[in-house]
């Protein structure tokens, strides 16, 4: 399969081996179905006005499923709508700073975005070591359990892995407990959250405050104003933009290095500006290369003192002075914020997230465009999600508490996507000369004492003999930076 980023500039090339994470996904019996389509180069190429979540030119243009036009945010677009709409199981995804989260939230879908380390990144096109990160996206908390248990682990290919407190990976599926929030603590630090209201975001926090009852219900103790001692956005934005910019000119020429074939002679990030604004497929200037020119007019490498000293300051402001000084200073096991303003002092400081379904916009909700003005943003039955964030390494009692929020409410289940795909695997392939076969395909759900996953059992008719083949799991989706 190709591995884009949804660029032309790299179709046709290959690389010299499949991803860690993938060969663990076959390693626990996944069935591979393909690969999703991003937001190009995980939005990192256009200033936000420019372009648009889930545009790419090799994948065109993904739509949200709850409302026509639906911005389904990114930039792990496809992922979260693959799954959202039921063309997966899960998905895999990425996320430097909201990409796994803030996706998952509009496609009404669960996303867990790891600590950094938990998961490898190898083989995987980068935006920032520093703060890149793989996850899954699934239907429930149970379903993106079962994902991260499988692809969580130690990996010689990716060193920031070697940083993991324990050498066996836990089971996240037992972490899935109903009673999950009883005696739990959990803050909300309202200065983090209050910086990014708007008159959009109203709805959303009448849920969020329903949320926290029902929290309060299930025997948690909700402790408020667990405010960060420092929440200087425009500070780490500006710092953000220092790391990722070093981190992925590096980067990036590192990753093209190891291609086994490279058609277009992709080999630094002076070489993909010029091909992106040569070739028409990629609609320069319409769509502009803002965060590639900015990157390349720095100068900078990841190691030099301007670089390290932004890398340190987030790392203090997302961890002392953020999160980690909330958690400790309040005595929590985590925090709970709406999705939308949960994601950027956990990008900075590498912790974990939680994303559950917190409901949708109400009926009589005006629309909003996004910024180029292609696509719907907020509109009525549009999702949006509650995040659990946690220290480093917390992913159990994240997902143990995200479980016991999500069994109470089943807001999912509320609202059905507006579209439903009609497509069958098994109508798609015929037998021909080439392949006399066609398949059947039938998901057997976990039976209650299940230890792993519910079978995907495809039958492959050669004639008169049937040939049964059963793969634990279901099919996953992928987006184009991972092979």
């Amino acid at each position: 399969m190709n591995n884009t980023a949804g660029s032309y500039a790299l179709v046709g090339a290959k690389v010299s081996r499949e991803s860690s994470v993938v060969a663990r996904l076959r390693d626990a019996g996944a069935v591979i179905l393909g690969k999703a389509t991003m937001g190009e180069w995980a939005q990192c190429r256009s200033r936000k006005a420019s372009s648009s979540h889930g545009w790419s030119a090799y994948g065109g243009q993904v739509l949200g499923a709850y409302y026509p036009q639906q911005d389904p945010s990114g930039s792990s677009s496809g992922s979260a709508v693959a799954v959202s709409i039921g063309l997966a199981f899960g998905s895999i995804a990425t996320e430097t700073s909201g990409s796994i989260v803030n996706p998952a939230e509009r496609g009404n879908v669960v996303g867990i975005k790891p600590t950094l380390g938990l998961t490898s990144r190898d083989m995987v096109i980068p935006i920032s070591v520093r703060q890149d990160t793989v996850g899954p996206i699934g239907r429930t908390v149970k379903d993106a359990a079962y994902m991260l248990s499988a692809i969580a682990g130690k990996d010689a290919f990716d060193n920031w892995t070697s940083t993991q407190p324990f050498d066996v990976v836990p089971d996240y599926v037992k972490a899935c407990d109903f009673l999950g929030l009883k005696g739990a603590r959990v803050g909300v630090p309202r200065n983090g959250i209050d910086y990014y209201l708007d008159s959009s975001t109203k709805p959303v926090m009448v849920a969020f405050e329903q949320a926290l009852q029902t929290v309060r219900d299930a025997g948690a103790r909700v402790i408020e104003e667990a405010n960060f001692s420092s929440f200087d956005a425009p500070s780490f934005a500006r710092n953000s933009s220092i790391v990722l910019d070093t981190d992925f000119v590096g980067g990036l020429a590192n990753y093209l290095a190891s291609l086994s074939t490279n058609p277009n002679n992709i080999h630094s990030l002076s070489d993909l500006t010029h091909f992106t604004k040569a070739d028409p497929r990629e609609e320069h200037p319409d769509r502009d290369t803002y965060v590639w020119d900015r990157q390349l007019g720095r100068n900078l490498t990841s190691s030099s003192l301007e670089s390290f000293m932004a890398y340190q300051a987030n790392s203090r402001m997302g961890g002392k002075e953020g999160v980690i000084g909330a958690l400790d200073r309040h005595k929590l096991d985590a925090l709970i914020m709406p999705t939308f303003a949960s994601f950027h002092l956990p990008a900075i400081a590498g912790l974990p997230i939680v994303t559950v379904p917190l409901g949708f916009y109400p009926a009589q909700t005006p629309l909003t465009m996004n910024l180029k003005k292609t696509m719907v943003s907020v509109a009525p039955n549009i999702p949006f999600g509650l995040a659990f964030v946690g220290r480093g390494w917390s992913e159990e009692k994240l997902i143990s508490l995200a479980y016991a929020f999500e069994q109470r409410t089943m807001i999912r289940k509320k609202m059905k996507p507006y579209i439903r795909p009609t497509f069958e695997l098994s109508d798609q392939l015929e037998p021909t000369e080439e392949t006399p076969y066609k398949l059947k395909v039938q998901y057997r759900p976990p039976a209650n004492d299940s230890p792993r996953f519910g079978q995907l059992v495809i039958q492959m008719m050669i004639g008169r003999l049937f040939l049964v083949r059963s793969w634990m799991w279901s099919i996953l989706g992928f987006q184009q930076s991972l092979l």
